[in-house]
């Protein structure tokens, strides 16, 4: 507010974590300005028609009534707002409509979540050419920028270091400094591995585990093996999602729960399968459906245990009490990954977290583990023959993992089913790993090591007690007899030599701050060689002993 007020811009970027308080900022700005008379109206643009009517709610509560079912083509509004709300898409429909309201009055106008400003073409030039005479302009965003190289209305690029254009936020507040404030909650992920089979459209039957190195499109159909409704993957995934929750309610008696879907039949179908658990029905979101904003907000302010949903409750809805998550879709783009974890940060009291259950995916993990790292939108890449040899391969990889809009999603292959088993993986917490060694079924007394852990704990006595629980159970195990030398094959010494390499990125990330992907790329650069999934063995090797040379020389 300080710097603001200070400067008074015409435009002004804020980027802040989820639940860090934007709404409030904005309106607070608002209300400021309204008071100095500096502005006559405002203008609030959101992502879904959920938002608009939680935006006219918290703006009521500041003393500012906002039409959220204000429609262009009608053109007026009753004299009793001060204010309309829309969506971007209705922006994208009228822009004209719009513009002449924003030329008629001194209007500030509140982009909220900006990065949808480039969902289609369309709505970025309705954007623009609706809000380009506006008196004042701010933009909110919570979540990585975009994955492609659009730029986004009213946003600032400048060089970064390295000559590429990359946003500039006028403030920002991270995932890492509002956790150190105690303003969002400590998130716990709870990852699942399992035998899948699936039989392609060529009639070939696929077996394989989840969360090992597969080609993109075999990483795809086995994910979606897992998140069949009718396998056993996801049964079990939401009774241990559903046993966790029961422990966290304890401390937290109104703590829910919430499943983010693929599609509306799996969300119908996760809903019956909770029922026969919980015997309790769940919330079932769905966009399309008439009173899909009446259920969210019963949802919110009641006490029931679950919610389903599509994409609906992804970004931005304020579910304060949302605890416990299960990340059952294929949208696997960093931006909507971070927009669903935003949905579970939110803290009220001391002491709260959160547990988001998700499948071992290489790419869902490495989200995971860098949760804290902030980003900007990066306008393109720049290669040059003396700098970073493998940047153009690596653009183009990235590329091929990530969609290219915000709400990008895997194509559909085609593929049927066959089965599936989930197992306890790990858990991921502030950067590190923790687990039992071996393959841990669900329902076994290690895996409650982990979902029993309470609901009501900081993140210090949270890391120190799951290291703890690591340990016993490791110190429990009886003495096994050693075993009889044997040749291990290929496949599971690289296993062995990836897993040892990411354990050692993760303490020097605890160590020193500095990201996963940063470490990688410094010991990628040294020790030569291609990305660690692709590695030799001996490359791997050079790795982690170049990583305990530099461990030993910090020490």
């Amino acid at each position: 507010m300080t710097q603001y007020f200070d400067a008074m811009p015409r435009d002004f970027l804020a980027v802040a974590t989820p639940g860090a308080g934007k709404t409030t900022f904005a309106l607070s700005v608002a209300a400021e300005l309204l008071g100095r008379r500096q502005v006559d109206r405002i203008t609030i643009v959101a992502p879904t028609e959920h938002l608009k009517l939680q935006w006219a709610e918290a703006a009521a509560t500041a003393g500012i009534p906002i039409d959220p079912a204000y429609a262009a083509g009608k053109g007026k509004t009753s004299q009793d707002y001060l204010g309309i709300a829309v969506t971007y898409a209705g922006v994208g429909v009228n822009p004209l409509a719009l513009r002449i309201r924003t030329e008629r009055f001194r209007t500030l106008v509140i982009l909220d979540e900006i990065h949808h400003a480039g969902d289609a073409l369309s709505w970025g030039e309705g954007v623009r050419e609706a809000f380009e005479p506006a008196h004042r302009r701010l933009a909110l965003t919570g979540t990585p920028f975009r994955s492609d190289i659009n730029p986004i209305p009213f946003v600032t690029y400048a060089p970064g270091p390295d000559g590429v254009p990359r946003s500039v936020a006028d403030y920002t507040y991270g995932y890492a400094e509002a956790l150190a404030d105690r303003v969002v909650r400590p998130v716990m992920f709870m990852a699942y591995s399992g035998e899948l089979q699936w039989r392609t459209r060529a009639g070939d039957e696929v077996a394989a585990r989840l969360g090992e190195p597969l080609t993109k499109d075999l990483t795809a159909q086995a994910l979606r093996t897992a998140l069949d409704p009718e396998g056993s993957w996801i049964p079990s995934v939401l009774s241990a999602a559903d046993m966790r929750l029961s422990e966290v309610r304890r401390h937290v008696p109104d703590a829910g729960a919430m499943v983010i879907a693929s599609d509306q039949d799996a969300a119908r179908a996760y809903a019956r399968t909770l029922k026969s658990l919980t015997g309790e029905t769940p919330a079932l979101v769905l966009s399309d459906e008439k009173g899909a904003s009446k259920k969210i907000s019963e949802f919110a302010a009641g006490d029931s245990r679950w919610m389903v949903a599509v994409r609906m409750v992804s970004e931005g809805v304020d579910v304060p009490r949302l605890a416990v998550g299960v990340y059952a879709t294929t949208v696997s783009t960093p931006l909507f990954f971070a927009q669903a974890v935003g949905r579970f940060v939110r803290a009220r009291a001391r002491g709260e977290s959160a547990s988001v259950f998700l499948p071992s995916v290489p790419s869902l993990l490495q989200y995971a583990a860098e949760l804290e790292v902030a980003r900007d939108h990066v306008l393109q890449r720049k290669v040059s023959d003396e700098g970073d040899l493998f940047a153009a391969e690596d653009d183009l990889l990235a590329r091929a993992q990530a969609g290219e809009a915000a709400s990008a999603e895997l194509e559909a292959v085609p593929f049927e089913a066959l089965g599936s088993q989930a197992h306890f993986d790990r858990v991921l917490f502030d950067g590190a790993e923790f687990g039992h060694e071996g393959e841990v079924h669900v329902g076994s007394e290690e895996e409650m090591d982990f979902l029993g852990i309470p609901g009501l704990l900081e993140p210090d006595q949270m890391r120190e007690l799951l290291a703890q629980r690591q340990s016993d159970r490791r110190a429990k195990r009886p003495a096994r007899p050693d075993p009889e030398p044997r040749e291990v094959a290929t496949h599971e010494q690289l296993a062995l030599l990836r897993r040892e390499l990411n354990g050692l990125v993760a303490a020097w990330h605890h160590r020193t701050g500095q990201a996963h992907g940063i470490t990688h790329a410094a010991l990628r650069k040294e020790c030569g060689g291609p990305a660690a999934a692709v590695a030799t063995a001996d490359v791997l090797r050079k790795r982690i002993d170049r990583l305990r040379e530099w461990a030993s020389r910090a020490s």
